[in-house]
Formats: C-alpha cells, sequence, structure tokens
C-alpha cells in the first residue's frame, strides 16, 4: 500500500492528466493501431517466407503481399508518429497547467512569503521539476494502457495458432510487472532524494554567487567553494545511484523477457522437428511457426517499454512530491488579487480595527484605526522594528491582517494598480528603458528620458552613446546604489500610479544622492498623487503633510 504521500502525489498527477485525457486517449488509440498493423506486418512476412520455401510460390505471385507488407508498415510508422504527437500536447499541457498552479501559488504567497525561499531553488522547481513530469506523461502513461491492450491482441493471435505457445506467453508476462515493481519501489524513494539534493544544491550555489563580494572581502571564499564541491560529489553520488537503479532494472527485465522468448524459439523448434509430439505440436507449419516466434518479441515490447519509462514515473513522483510541497507552502496571507483594476472612485484609504501578529504571536498592530485622504502624503516614523514596513504590507496587499478590514480608494488592497519602491530597487538585466517598461510596457522614449531626468540622472544617459539604450545588469552593475534606487523610482514617474509606497526610500545612499530622491519625491507629491513613506530622514518627514508614529502596536499622528 501506497504512503499517504505518493497517494497524494500521484491523485495530483492524476488530476493534472484529467485535463489532458483527449490527448492521452488519442495516444492510447494510435498505440493500438501500430500494435495492429505490426501483427498483420508479422503475419504478411511469416506468410512470404512460408509460401517462397515451402510452396515455392514465384516472385510474381508474393508481390500483393510484399505491397501489403509495406503498406503495414507504412501504417505502423505513421500511426507511432500520431502517439509521439499526441504525448508530446498532453505534456506539453500538463507542463503549462503545472506551472500555473505553481504561478497562482507564488502570487497568492506575495513577495514577503516567497522572499523567505531561495531563488535557486524555486527556479529549478520552476524548470527541472516541471520538466521531470514530461516522462510520466508523454511515455509512461499511454505506454501503461498499452502494455494491456497490445499483448492481449497478440495473446489472442497466438493461442488461435498454437494454445501451448499462448500457455507460455501467459505464464511469464506476470514476470516483468511483478519484478518491475519491486525495483520501482527504491526507484522512487532514490528519485524524490536526487529532486532534493539538486533544490538544495541549486539555492546554495545562486546564494554564493550573490554573495560573492562578501565572501572575497572576509577571506571565505575557500570555505564556500569546498561547500559547493562537497554538495556537488553528494549530488554525482545520488544520481549515479539513480542511474545503478534504472540500469538494474532495465537489465533484470531484459534478461527475464529472453528468457521467456528463449522458451517458446525451443518449443517451436522442437515442435517443427518432430521432438514434441502434445497437444497442437504436430499441427505446426513454418507459418504458424515463423509468425509465433515474430510476435513473441512483440508481445513483450510493451511490457518492456514500459519497464524502460518506468523510471520517468519514478522521477514523475520525486518532483511531484517537491512541486506539491512548494504548493502547500507557505502562509498565503489572504488572497492576492488576480487581476488590476483602476480605483473604484473612492476619495479615502482606511483601515478599521486591524489587528495583525506575526507567525509565533507577537503582536504587531492591535487594532488599528486609520484614514488617509487621497492626495495627501503620509510619513510614517518609529523605531526599527515598530511596524512600518508591515503596514506598508498591508496598504500593498502583500500580507492580510489577522482582524479588520482595509480598504484603498474603495477597493481592496492589491487590487488597484499603485507604485512601489522598497528599500533595495529591482532591475533586470537590459536597457534602462527596458527596465521603465517592466511596469508601463506602452511608454515611449521621450517619456522613459522624461522620468529618468526626473530623478537626477539626466547627466548619466547623456553622459552614455547609447543614452536611455544603455545596458544594465539585474545587479546594476555600473550604477552606484543611489543611482540603482532612483532608476528604479523612475518607473513612477513614467507610470499614472494613484498610490506610491515607499519604504525607507532614503536608506543606505548618500548625501547626493538622498537630495536627488527628496526632490524627486517632492515632484511626486505636486501631481496630486497619494503617498505613504517610511522613513527616519527628517527632510522627508518635513515634506509630508502628515507624519504618523508607528510604535507599541499602534498607529497615531506624530
Amino acid at each position: 500500500m501506497a504512503p499517504p504521500e505518493q497517494r497524494e502525489v500521484s491523485q495530483w498527477l492524476k488530476a493534472l492528466a484529467k485535463e489532458s485525457q483527449r490527448w492521452i486517449n488519442g495516444a492510447i488509440v494510435s498505440g493500438v493501431v501500430a500494435g495492429m498493423a505490426t501483427i498483420v506486418q508479422m503475419a504478411l512476412l511469416a506468410r512470404i517466407v512460408h509460401l517462397g520455401v515451402i510452396d515455392e510460390v514465384p516472385l510474381q505471385g508474393l508481390l500483393p503481399l510484399f505491397l501489403g507488407l509495406v503498406a503495414a508498415i507504412v501504417v505502423r510508422a505513421l500511426a507511432q508518429g500520431m502517439q509521439t504527437r499526441f504525448a508530446a500536447r498532453c505534456s506539453e499541457q500538463v507542463r503549462r497547467d503545472a506551472r500555473r498552479q505553481l504561478s497562482d501559488h507564488w502570487q497568492a504567497m506575495g513577495p514577503i512569503d516567497i522572499g523567505h525561499y531561495s531563488a535557486g531553488a524555486l527556479a529549478r522547481e520552476w524548470i527541472d521539476h516541471i520538466e521531470a513530469l514530461h516522462g510520466y506523461f508523454a511515455r509512461f502513461l499511454p505506454q501503461m494502457m498499452l502494455s494491456v491492450f497490445v499483448p492481449l491482441m497478440i495473446l489472442v493471435v497466438v493461442f488461435w495458432l498454437d494454445w501451448l505457445a499462448g500457455i507460455f506467453l501467459l505464464l511469464s508476462a506476470p514476470l516483468i510487472p511483478l519484478f518491475m515493481a519491486l525495483v520501482g519501489m527504491g526507484a522512487e524513494k532514490v528519485n524524490q532524494q536526487h529532486f532534493e539534493t539538486v533544490s538544495r544544491l541549486s539555492g546554495q550555489f545562486l546564494d554564493k554567487v550573490r554573495g560573492i563580494t562578501t565572501l572575497q572581502l572576509f577571506g571565505q571564499t575557500e570555505q564556500a567553494n569546498a561547500t559547493i564541491q562537497a554538495r556537488s560529489d553528494h549530488y554525482r553520488r545520488i544520481t549515479m545511484k539513480t542511474l545503478k537503479v534504472a540500469f538494474l532494472s532495465s537489465a533484470v527485465l531484459e534478461f527475464f523477457a529472453s528468457v521467456a522468448i528463449a522458451v517458446v524459439a525451443i518449443y517451436i523448434g522442437f515442435g517443427l522437428l518432430g521432438y514434441i509430439s502434445y497437444g497442437p505440436s504436430d499441427g505446426l507449419t513454418l507459418y504458424s511457426g515463423l509468425l509465433i516466434l515474430l510476435l513473441a518479441p512483440e508481445f513483450f515490447q510493451p511490457l518492456r517499454t514500459l519497464s524502460q519509462h518506468y523510471h520517468d514515473r519514478a522521477a514523475a513522483l520525486g518532483a511531484g512530491t517537491e512541486v506539491l510541497a512548494r504548493l502547500r507552502s507557505g502562509h498565503p496571507h489572504g488572497p492576492i488579487p488576480s487581476s488590476i483594476k483602476e480605483s473604484s472612485g473612492e476619495q479615502a484609504i482606511s483601515l478599521r480595527d486591524i489587528s495583525l501578529s506575526y507567525e509565533n504571536g507577537v503582536p504587531i498592530f492591535r487594532h488599528i484605526d486609520l484614514t488617509i485622504r487621497q492626495g495627501e502624503c503620509v510619513a510614517l516614523s518609529g523605531p526599527s522594528g515598530s511596524g512600518k514596513s508591515s503596514l506598508l504590507h498591508l496598504l500593498a496587499g502583500f500580507v492580510a491582517p489577522d482582524s479588520g478590514s482595509i480598504s484603498v480608494f474603495g477597493d481592496a488592497p492589491g487590487s488597484v494598480r499603485f507604485g512601489w519602491l522598497s528599500q533595495r530597487g529591482f532591475l533586470v538585466h537590459g536597457s534602462w528603458a527596458d527596465n521603465l517598461r517592466l511596469t508601463t510596457p506602452a511608454a515611449t522614449d521621450v517619456a522613459i528620458e522624461n522620468a529618468i531626468r526626473e530623478v537626477g540622472l539626466g547627466a548619466l544617459i547623456d553622459a552614455r552613446p547609447e543614452g536611455i539604450h544603455s545596458l544594465v545588469s539585474e545587479d546594476g552593475q555600473g550604477l552606484s546604489g543611489g543611482q540603482a534606487r532612483r532608476l528604479s523610482l523612475a518607473r513612477i514617474f513614467v507610470s499614472d500610479y494613484s498610490l506610491v509606497l515607499l519604504d525607507e526610500p532614503t536608506a543606505g545612499l548618500d548625501t547626493d544622492s538622498e537630495l536627488y530622491v527628496i526632490e524627486a519625491l517632492h515632484k511626486l507629491t505636486e501631481t496630486g498623487r497619494t503617498l505613504i513613506f517610511s522613513t527616519h530622514h527628517q527632510a522627508l518627514l518635513a515634506l509630508a503633510d502628515r507624519v504618523l508614529l508607528v510604535a507599541d502596536g499602534e498607529v497615531r499622528d506624530a
């Protein structure tokens, strides 16, 4: 009996397959047609040999059989091609559905919860774990049904030709599924270890690459290199163990299939020589004996193919365990809206009886009430850890309160378009224009250049031959920390967000960058947008229309 975890993964895989059942059925029907064409092909080939050798029929008399043989081969090839095509379409849809589930879950988790996980592990799940489902849906699932239908069709033909040979095949057939199941018991666990190991290795490697500068400064590169080397060697051992199980299972199954075919061949040979007179042996002819010998490998072929693809099932179960664990991980704080809409027109942001606690139960807010009018510039002040960032996360919809209600211009938090700037600007590898078009794809080059000049980066783009099309890496290579922060802030200028949330916009900046950011925010206040930002900076506090003190679980006017 399968453990509960494995049953849950199997149910998840079945649910994915249900959406692609027509493609699976198409692959099965094509495989059955290929099996029927194989039987016809072997029957025609045996007939040609019998007529040519025993009856000495001239070549012209065999021409219709040769044409039929060619037609059977063509039909078989076409059917196998259609089977592969249908299976590939099924796998494509399943992987797309699985990635959609991961994407929806990541969105539901929000940037706060998902930030607790390694980007390397998440990327590995998105790419390799989902790709590991391909073999299960494209090869194993259709082959599991074909390993029943095709051998049954061949068994009927063999029993019609010689029931004793049919009994030999019938008795030997269960050996392959039996040993396949025995070997598969260990294969599933090994594959799960494989995916767990590679996820950890991916996360650790990416973390080391990101922190290479810090590691060099503290002289820890050798230790980091040794750690990655040890983890890589562990991954090598797990991979070799997985391959060993796969090759072992194939070798065992091939051995028993070969033994069974050899038994049938011995029976046919001795029967044709007249050494066996029991049962239908006296009635064996070159045609019937040759046809049985030709069909015997084809009888075991679907089972052998299934055994070869059995490791695809083990790989899918291992990857599915990791993906399903991810889908059940985290603590999504309420639904994040799946679509962004325009504001409903209400003129205020309101929080009513809001309470929020950390996961360990320590309260952040206790029954706070707050109203912010549209167009206000509000500064959040208070000691570190008092909940300023948490309040911004509530307004953004990144987290949901334990109790109470929040309305952002009449709508749920996160359902209305808003601008966001965290303490660390977000950049992607590409041009400056590419980075600004992340939030406003239709922005013109003129609008982008004006936005960049609004945040004080005009001199920088003037000094570069490519201007706004100059390249920048995701870590802001070629830009200082302040310049990267201002480039992120420029996205807000190129957009038309009515609400802008900023978390410590001047934290960690030099004096010049601070002045540019403060001036840029002053320009934003003149546009009538609602600005809410957390800060300790006196100049930013002076910029605000209203200063709120966040401390001791309360939010009150300073």
